[in-house]
Protein backbone atom coordinates (compact mmCIF):
# COMPACT_ATOMS: atom_id res chain seq x y z
CA UNK A 1 0.00 0.00 0.00
CA UNK A 2 1.31 3.44 -0.90
CA UNK A 3 1.39 5.46 2.30
CA UNK A 4 1.37 8.67 0.25
CA UNK A 5 -2.01 7.74 -1.20
CA UNK A 6 -3.72 6.17 1.81
CA UNK A 7 -3.21 7.88 5.11
CA UNK A 8 -5.68 5.72 7.04
CA UNK A 9 -6.88 2.13 7.01
CA UNK A 10 -10.32 1.45 8.50
CA UNK A 11 -11.22 -2.09 9.51
CA UNK A 12 -14.48 -3.78 10.32
CA UNK A 13 -14.01 -6.27 13.16
CA UNK A 14 -16.04 -9.50 12.98
CA UNK A 15 -15.21 -11.46 9.85
CA UNK A 16 -12.56 -8.94 8.83
CA UNK A 17 -10.01 -8.89 11.63
CA UNK A 18 -11.19 -11.91 13.62
CA UNK A 19 -12.82 -15.16 12.59
CA UNK A 20 -15.99 -14.90 14.68
CA UNK A 21 -18.65 -15.26 11.99
CA UNK A 22 -18.95 -19.05 12.35
CA UNK A 23 -19.67 -18.55 16.05
CA UNK A 24 -22.33 -15.92 15.36
CA UNK A 25 -23.85 -18.19 12.73
CA UNK A 26 -24.41 -20.80 15.42
CA UNK A 27 -26.03 -18.27 17.77
CA UNK A 28 -28.32 -16.66 15.19
CA UNK A 29 -29.11 -20.00 13.60
CA UNK A 30 -30.53 -21.10 16.94
CA UNK A 31 -32.51 -17.88 17.32
CA UNK A 32 -33.91 -18.31 13.82
CA UNK A 33 -34.99 -21.88 14.53
CA UNK A 34 -36.65 -20.74 17.73
CA UNK A 35 -38.40 -17.56 16.63
CA UNK A 36 -38.48 -17.63 12.82
CA UNK A 37 -38.60 -21.26 11.70
CA UNK A 38 -40.29 -20.07 8.51
CA UNK A 39 -37.05 -18.32 7.47
CA UNK A 40 -34.41 -20.76 6.22
CA UNK A 41 -30.80 -19.92 7.15
CA UNK A 42 -31.82 -16.97 9.32
CA UNK A 43 -28.17 -16.58 10.35
CA UNK A 44 -27.28 -15.63 6.77
CA UNK A 45 -30.10 -13.10 6.48
CA UNK A 46 -28.84 -10.96 9.37
CA UNK A 47 -25.09 -10.95 8.61
CA UNK A 48 -23.51 -7.51 8.87
CA UNK A 49 -26.45 -5.96 10.71
CA UNK A 50 -26.38 -4.33 14.14
CA UNK A 51 -28.49 -5.81 16.91
CA UNK A 52 -30.83 -2.83 16.61
CA UNK A 53 -31.29 -3.45 12.89
CA UNK A 54 -32.01 -7.14 13.50
CA UNK A 55 -34.59 -6.33 16.15
CA UNK A 56 -36.28 -3.63 14.06
CA UNK A 57 -36.62 -5.86 11.02
CA UNK A 58 -37.26 -9.28 12.51
CA UNK A 59 -38.43 -8.78 16.10
CA UNK A 60 -40.42 -5.53 15.98
CA UNK A 61 -42.87 -5.22 18.86
CA UNK A 62 -41.44 -8.32 20.55
CA UNK A 63 -39.89 -6.57 23.55
CA UNK A 64 -39.68 -9.65 25.77
CA UNK A 65 -38.05 -11.66 23.00
CA UNK A 66 -35.59 -8.83 22.30
CA UNK A 67 -34.67 -8.75 25.99
CA UNK A 68 -34.18 -12.51 26.07
CA UNK A 69 -32.03 -12.51 22.93
CA UNK A 70 -29.93 -9.63 24.26
CA UNK A 71 -29.24 -11.48 27.50
CA UNK A 72 -28.37 -14.68 25.66
CA UNK A 73 -26.13 -12.80 23.21
CA UNK A 74 -24.26 -11.03 26.00
CA UNK A 75 -23.65 -14.36 27.70
CA UNK A 76 -22.63 -15.97 24.41
CA UNK A 77 -20.12 -13.23 23.62
CA UNK A 78 -18.49 -13.67 27.03
CA UNK A 79 -17.50 -17.17 25.93
CA UNK A 80 -16.43 -16.39 22.37
CA UNK A 81 -12.93 -16.83 21.01
CA UNK A 82 -11.29 -14.12 18.90
CA UNK A 83 -8.78 -15.62 16.50
CA UNK A 84 -7.24 -13.28 13.93
CA UNK A 85 -7.99 -13.74 10.24
CA UNK A 86 -4.82 -15.13 8.69
CA UNK A 87 -2.15 -12.45 8.39
CA UNK A 88 -4.29 -9.66 9.87
CA UNK A 89 -2.13 -8.81 12.87
CA UNK A 90 1.14 -8.69 10.92
CA UNK A 91 -0.49 -6.66 8.15
CA UNK A 92 -1.74 -4.01 10.57
CA UNK A 93 1.65 -3.76 12.25
CA UNK A 94 3.27 -3.21 8.83
CA UNK A 95 0.80 -0.43 8.10
CA UNK A 96 1.65 1.28 11.36
CA UNK A 97 5.36 1.00 10.63
CA UNK A 98 4.64 2.78 7.36
CA UNK A 99 2.93 5.62 9.21
CA UNK A 100 -0.61 4.69 8.16
CA UNK A 101 -3.27 5.51 10.75
CA UNK A 102 -5.55 2.63 11.71
CA UNK A 103 -9.06 2.34 13.10
CA UNK A 104 -11.62 -0.31 13.95
CA UNK A 105 -15.12 0.66 12.80
CA UNK A 106 -17.50 -2.00 14.02
CA UNK A 107 -21.24 -2.61 14.31
CA UNK A 108 -20.58 -4.25 17.67
CA UNK A 109 -21.49 -2.32 20.82
CA UNK A 110 -19.31 -1.13 23.68
CA UNK A 111 -20.12 -4.14 25.86
CA UNK A 112 -18.98 -6.58 23.19
CA UNK A 113 -15.79 -4.62 22.53
CA UNK A 114 -14.95 -4.56 26.22
CA UNK A 115 -14.95 -8.37 26.08
CA UNK A 116 -12.77 -8.24 22.97
CA UNK A 117 -10.24 -5.90 24.57
CA UNK A 118 -9.87 -8.20 27.55
CA UNK A 119 -9.10 -11.05 25.16
CA UNK A 120 -6.95 -8.98 22.78
CA UNK A 121 -5.48 -6.08 24.79
CA UNK A 122 -2.91 -5.45 22.05
CA UNK A 123 -5.66 -3.87 19.93
CA UNK A 124 -5.26 -0.67 21.95
CA UNK A 125 -1.72 -0.37 20.61
CA UNK A 126 -2.52 -1.59 17.10
CA UNK A 127 -5.24 0.98 16.42
CA UNK A 128 -5.40 4.74 16.79
CA UNK A 129 -9.17 4.63 17.11
CA UNK A 130 -11.92 2.12 17.92
CA UNK A 131 -15.46 3.15 16.96
CA UNK A 132 -18.42 1.01 18.04
CA UNK A 133 -22.09 1.10 17.11
CA UNK A 134 -22.77 3.07 20.30
CA UNK A 135 -20.71 5.97 18.95
CA UNK A 136 -22.71 6.82 15.83
CA UNK A 137 -26.39 7.37 15.11
CA UNK A 138 -26.73 5.74 11.71
CA UNK A 139 -25.57 2.17 11.12
CA UNK A 140 -24.01 0.63 8.03
CA UNK A 141 -24.78 0.89 5.08
CA UNK A 142 -24.97 4.56 6.06
CA UNK A 143 -21.43 5.95 5.63
CA UNK A 144 -21.43 8.02 8.84
CA UNK A 145 -19.29 5.55 10.77
CA UNK A 146 -16.47 5.62 8.22
CA UNK A 147 -16.73 9.36 7.66
CA UNK A 148 -16.57 9.91 11.42
CA UNK A 149 -13.46 7.74 11.65
CA UNK A 150 -11.81 9.66 8.81
CA UNK A 151 -12.58 13.01 10.45
CA UNK A 152 -11.21 11.86 13.81
CA UNK A 153 -8.03 10.70 12.10
CA UNK A 154 -7.81 14.04 10.24
CA UNK A 155 -8.05 12.37 6.84
CA UNK A 156 -10.17 12.98 3.75
CA UNK A 157 -12.39 10.10 2.55
CA UNK A 158 -10.25 9.62 -0.56
CA UNK A 159 -7.20 9.18 1.68
CA UNK A 160 -8.79 6.17 3.42
CA UNK A 161 -9.01 2.50 2.55
CA UNK A 162 -11.66 0.26 4.13
CA UNK A 163 -11.52 -3.47 4.86
CA UNK A 164 -14.93 -5.14 5.18
CA UNK A 165 -16.64 -8.50 4.77
CA UNK A 166 -20.39 -7.75 4.94
CA UNK A 167 -22.64 -6.29 2.27
CA UNK A 168 -23.80 -3.46 4.56
CA UNK A 169 -20.24 -2.62 5.47
CA UNK A 170 -19.02 -2.68 1.90
CA UNK A 171 -21.89 -0.44 0.81
CA UNK A 172 -21.13 1.97 3.66
CA UNK A 173 -17.51 2.22 2.53
CA UNK A 174 -18.63 2.79 -1.05
CA UNK A 175 -21.06 5.46 0.11
CA UNK A 176 -18.23 7.14 2.00
CA UNK A 177 -16.18 7.46 -1.18
CA UNK A 178 -13.30 5.36 0.09
CA UNK A 179 -11.28 2.59 -1.52
CA UNK A 180 -12.74 -0.79 -0.56
CA UNK A 181 -11.08 -4.15 0.04
CA UNK A 182 -13.58 -6.98 0.57
CA UNK A 183 -12.59 -10.00 2.65
CA UNK A 184 -14.10 -13.22 1.32
CA UNK A 185 -14.34 -14.67 4.81
CA UNK A 186 -18.10 -14.53 5.29
CA UNK A 187 -19.71 -14.30 1.86
CA UNK A 188 -18.68 -15.75 -1.52
CA UNK A 189 -16.57 -13.63 -3.83
CA UNK A 190 -19.32 -13.23 -6.41
CA UNK A 191 -21.57 -11.50 -3.88
CA UNK A 192 -19.02 -9.02 -2.56
CA UNK A 193 -16.95 -8.27 -5.66
CA UNK A 194 -19.42 -5.73 -7.14
CA UNK A 195 -19.01 -3.55 -4.04
CA UNK A 196 -15.22 -3.75 -3.82
CA UNK A 197 -12.12 -2.53 -5.60
CA UNK A 198 -10.36 -5.77 -4.66
CA UNK A 199 -11.33 -9.06 -3.00
CA UNK A 200 -8.88 -10.79 -0.65
CA UNK A 201 -9.13 -14.21 0.93
CA UNK A 202 -7.09 -13.05 3.92
CA UNK A 203 -4.13 -10.76 4.71
CA UNK A 204 -1.29 -13.18 4.03
CA UNK A 205 1.33 -12.03 1.52
CA UNK A 206 -0.25 -8.58 1.30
Amino acid sequence: MDKLVYKAALFDFDGTLVDTEPQYSIFWGRQGEKYHPEVPHFEKIIKGQTLGQIFAKHFAGMEEVQHQITEELNEFEQQMTFDYIRGARDYILRLRNMGVKTAIVTSSNDMKMSVVLRALPELKEMFDLILTADMFTHSKPNPDCFLTAAAKLDCKPEECIVFEDSLHGLQAARNAGMRVIALATTLPTERIAPLADEVWENFEDK
